[in-house]
This record gives structure tokens, C-alpha cells and sequence, in this order.
């Protein structure tokens, strides 16, 4: 039946719903698809997604991820966000839905679904009980070709219109016997799954060493694919000469010392970010260019002079070729925050590798780069041409950013409520990190955004944390 695939509302994107006023109409819960809805296909969340959730979860609403992907996709996306999931969810299956409402603690008739397709997101919430916002799916500039399913959805968004069900609007409502009605799906759902989470399940990645190259592979070549498909406008062109201003600058130390710290990995981690970082010296991003760390670096190899530095792999720190670049990509980071570009590709681990030495900074670490699909991108949406001067002096990691001219605004970071926290057998650093805008002419706060709800497991010996930031 054709009302089957009918939603319940509309909307331009999920920042265009009120989610304030959904909690207060009483929904407890929201179900999101990821690609499309949330970020393009295949891509990495944004800081504006994982602010999204963050105000979600402020808010009081539980949010649970339903995917169609494997979780390697799914594990690619929420670095930065606290949230159920659950992957390979074979939508528009039912069971996957009540599934994530289960995970959430929420009845059917109180969790909304937002979504992208009518024949996956929405028809899956109408047989599951659950009220459907449709959004309009993510595409990029320049992408022609959209499948012919978008071409039918249309058609029975017209007809969803002429019925006057677009004016149905978005209210909690319980239907009669829905609690036994829910169970029984509950009960369907978990014989199917052999009454597991589907997110346990072993991955492809995990049989073997060997598998594990081949997943590594398959995403290596699927994004250079993409890239190849959406002809993005990468920046390449270098010039010695700097540009006349200056955005922002940021020094740091390539070498930390201290127990549990291995030096030699440590010293080859100086070595690999002195040999990327001549890569990228003096390049320069024209006003819709978009910068790539492993566009621009390339693949690492001990061919190239790289060498064995720590990197995170199954959450652990472990010796692998190219290891210590994170550090680079974080400093390119936060020379991004302080200026008007837009990050489109940002993906985190954890801030706390390592005990702070001497003041605490916010985002001293935290960005994660692995060639080539887990990258660190941004845009630039300006009208001027901005470029990076990035140089290894010693034991020193020196970059700037510099662009033409001054900007009217300028770009601060601020980290509040910032403590340890014991969760069972584990210590997280927690505290929330916002940028503030601030017009120069005036010198007026214009807005402050939170551009990461910091939540790292510690990763150094608990001795070291600091007695006073702990909070049982």
C-alpha cells in the first residue's frame, strides 16, 4: 500500500527539525540513518554532527544509529559521538527498528526515525510503529547521476502531499495492545539474531592478518573511486613565498618523555612528521579548493624513509609504519579552528595518550588520520587564498597558517567542565571544547559553538592522572 512509504513530516536536513519541541511532545528517542542523512555516503562525521548529538543527548533525547552498512563503515563515523548502533540492520526489516528502540529504552510510538529514502528509513519505521521524518538526502555539487529510486520517491512525495498527509504533523501517539504488539516484534526480532546484538558479531577484518589487509585495501581504493567520481578540487599548487597574513600559529614539541613513553618510537615519530611535513610546506588553498592530509602526504612506506612510531589499532598503542602523523593532522586542526575554513572530513581518538605537560591545551591530540580513508579535509569557503607553512626545527613542530588578508572575525578555543571520570575499570578524559567567534571591529562574542564533546579513555598508567580532576 502506497501510504506505507507516507512519512510523517519533512524536512530540509536534521538541523532543520525542532528537536526541542519533539521532546517536549514526548518522544524519547531518535533513530538516525547515517549516509546521506547525516553525511554524504561513505564519509566521516562533522563537528556539526557531533554537536548535533551532543544537544540531542542535552536535551534528554537517546539516539541510536540504524544501518544498512557493515560496522567498519559504522565505526568510521561515531569516533566522536556517544551513541547505540547498530550496523547491517537489513532495513526496512522491522526488527532492526525495535531492535534500536529496545537499545534506547523507548516504546515504538515514542522514537522518531529520520531518514533519507522512503523505501528503506521510512517504510521500516511505518511497519515498525515509529513516526518518519524524511529528509532530503545529501548531494554533492556537480553529482548528476541519483539513482532512479529518487526519481519514484518523488512521485509518491506528490502523492503523500495531494492526500493532505503532510499535514498530520508529529505527535506521540500510543495505538491499542501496542505494548503487546511490541514485544512480539521484540520477541521476532531477537530469534532472528540468535538473541545477540548484531554489533558483536565477529568482522571480516577481525579473522586474520590477512583479512585484515584485504579490509584495508577495499578502503583504500573505494575512496580514491570517490574521489575520482566526484572530481574534487584538491589543492596542489605550493609557493615559497609566505602570505602576507598571519591567521594563526602553533608550535609544539615532537618528543615526550615520560614512563611507559617508548623513545624510539618517539624519535621516529619526529622522523615521519619531518618527511610529510615538506609536503606540505607552502601550500596554498584557492577559494573552493579543498585540502586533504593524504592527498597532499601520500602513503607512507619505509621505501619513502618513514619508519615505526605508535598508532591506535583495536584501542591499543601499537608500533606501524608512518606512526606519529595524528600529531600533525591535530596541529593542522587547530590551525583550521582559528580561521573561517570549513573542516568537511574529521575523524578523533583519544586525547589522552599521554599526561599533559604543563598547562592543559585543548586539542593538543585527538585527530586520527590513517591513509587513506580515514583523512583530514577542509574547504575553502572564502573569497582568498590561504596557505600552510609547516616546518620541523630540531625537536619542534612549527605551522602557520596565513591567507591575504585580515578576517573580520577571529577564533578562539575554550575547554569547560574539563575532569577525569572513572567508568568501571576504565578512566576517561571528559570536558566540553567550544569555538568563539569574535568580530574585531567590535570585539563582541557573536557565537560560540561546542565543536567537541570530549569523552577519551585514558590511555597512559591512572597513576598519573592529575588526584584533583578525578571525579568518582
Amino acid at each position: 500500500m502506497i501510504r506505507d512509504y507516507f512519512p510523517r513530516a519533512y524536512a530540509a536536513s536534521v538541523f532543520a527539525i525542532d528537536y526541542q519541541q519533539l521532546a517536549d511532545e514526548g518522544f524519547r528517542g531518535v533513530i538516525f540513518d547515517i549516509d546521506n542523512t547525516l553525511v554524504h555516503h561513505g564519509e566521516g562525521s562533522t563537528p556539526r554532527v557531533d554537536a548535533l548529538f551532543a544537544r540531542l543527548h542535552k536535551i534528554g533525547l537517546k539516539t541510536c544509529l540504524l544501518s544498512n552498512n557493515d560496522e567498519e563503515r559504522v565505526q568510521r563515523f561515531i569516533p566522536n559521538i556517544d551513541t547505540d548502533y547498530i550496523c547491517d540492520a537489513g532495513k526496512p526489516d522491522p526488527a532492526g527498528y525495535l531492535r534500536a528502540a529496545e537499545m534506547m529504552g523507548t516504546k515504538p510510538w515514542e522514537t522518531l526515525v529520520v531518514g533519507d529514502q522512503l523505501f528503506t528509513d521510512v517504510l521500516g519505521a511505518n511497519r515498525a510503529g515509529m513516526p518518519a521524518v524524511l529528509v532530503k538526502f545529501i548531494r554533492l555539487p556537480g553529482e548528476k547521476w541519483i539513482g532512479w529510486h529518487r526519481y519514484m520517491e518523488y512521485g509518491i512525495l506528490i502523492w503523500w502531499r495531494l492526500c493532505g498527509a503532510d499535514k498530520k504533523g508529529l505527535h506521540v501517539t500510543a495505538p491499542e495492545n501496542a505494548e503487546k504488539s511490541a514485544e512480539k516484534s521484540a520477541e521476532k526480532s531477537a530469534e532472528k539474531s540468535g538473541g545477540k546484538a548484531p554489533h558483536k558479531r565477529k568482522l571480516f577484518c577481525e579473522i586474520s592478518p590477512t583479512t585484515y589487509k584485504i579490509s584495508v585495501e577495499k578502503n583504500i581504493w573505494q575512496r580514491r573511486i570517490k574521489d575520482l567520481i566526484r572530481k574534487v578540487p584538491f589543492a596542489g599548487n605550493k609557493s615559497s613565498e609566505p602570505l602576507p597574513n598571519l591567521v594563526w600559529e602553533k608550535t609544539s614539541g615532537l618528543i615526550k618523555r615520560g614512563p611507559g613513553i617508548d623513545p624510539v618510537l618517539q624519535e621516529n615519530k619526529a622522523v615521519n612528521i619531518r618527511l610529510a611535513a615538506e609536503k606540505l610546506d607552502g601550500l596554498l588553498i584557492r577559494p573552493g579548493e579543498v585540502f586533504s592530509f593524504w592527498h597532499t602526504i601520500g602513503r607512507t612506506s619505509e621505501r619513502k624513509g618513514y619508519k615505526a612510531g605508535r598508532i591506535i589499532r583495536d584501542d591499543a598503542l601499537v608500533p606501524g609504519i608512518g606512526g606519529g602523523l595524528c600529531n600533525l593532522g591535530n596541529t593542522i586542526h587547530v590551525l583550521v579552528l582559528h580561521s573561517p575554513l570549513t573542516v568537511t572530513e574529521f575523524h578523533g581518538h583519544s586525547d589522552a595518550l599521554a599526561p599533559d605537560e604543563g598547562k592543559r591545551v585543548p586539542f593538543s591530540s585527538g585527530t586520527s588520520v590513517s591513509y587513506n580513508y580515514i583523512d583530514y579535509r577542509f574547504r575553502n569557503d572564502t573569497d582568498q587564498t590561504v596557505q600552510l607553512l609547516v616546518r620541523v626545527e630540531g625537536e619542534t613542530l612549527r605551522a602557520q597558517l596565513r591567507s591575504e588578508r585580515e578576517y573580520p572575525f577571529s577564533y578562539a578555543l575554550e575547554e569547560q567542565d574539563h575532569h577525569f571520570a572513572r567508568e568501571g575499570e576504565k578512566y576517561y578524559r571528559v570536558s566540553k571544547i567550544y569555538r568563539n567567534v569574535t568580530d574585531r571591529a567590535t570585539g563582541e562574542l557573536v557565537r560560540q559553538e561546542l565543536i567537541l564533546d570530549n569523552h577519551s579513555e585514558v590511555m597512559f598508567a591512572y597513576d598519573l592522572i592529575p588526584k584533583e580532576l578525578i571525579r568518582e
